[in-house]
């Protein structure tokens, strides 16, 4: 049982580490959010896990079959005289980009709610598009 524990510390710690890192993407260092994608016969969700952010701190650009998540988490605002003891969830400069399923989408536009932001594309008969930055 304890081996168990152990293990599925392990495995969570690998997850971490796997999703909540920082590297550099497009204009310089930034932390990338873990994604869900769910496609259905109307289109995509895109819904990228950011605790805490304020929700009008993104920028979403959809450009042939790519979709670039931008934005910014604010440091956290603890007590002013508070001891940090450990600092997990990233904040500051958030940039993902995502390789989109085969098939033409055009960005309907973006909600952010309960640490999620959830970005919707419908899906298209034409070719590529640009868009930027709409929302809901």
């Amino acid at each position: 049982m304890w081996l168990q524990a152990c293990d599925a510390l392990d495995r969570a710690e690998r997850m971490h580490r796997q999703f909540f890192r920082i590297e550099r993407v497009g204009r310089g260092p930034a932390w990338q959010p873990p994604i869900d994608l769910f496609e259905s016969d109307r289109g995509l969700l895109v819904r990228a896990a950011i605790p805490d952010a304020d929700d009008n701190a993104f920028e979403v650009h959809l450009e042939r079959s790519t979709l670039r998540v931008c934005g910014r988490r604010a440091f956290p605002a603890g007590p002013r005289a508070s001891i940090i003891h450990r600092l997990e969830i990233p904040y500051g400069r958030i940039e993902r980009v995502i390789a989109l399923p085969e098939g033409g989408f055009k960005l309907e536009g973006y909600s952010y709610k309960r640490g999620c932001l959830d970005i919707h594309l419908r899906r298209t008969t034409g070719g590529s598009t640009h868009l930027r930055m709409h929302r809901l």
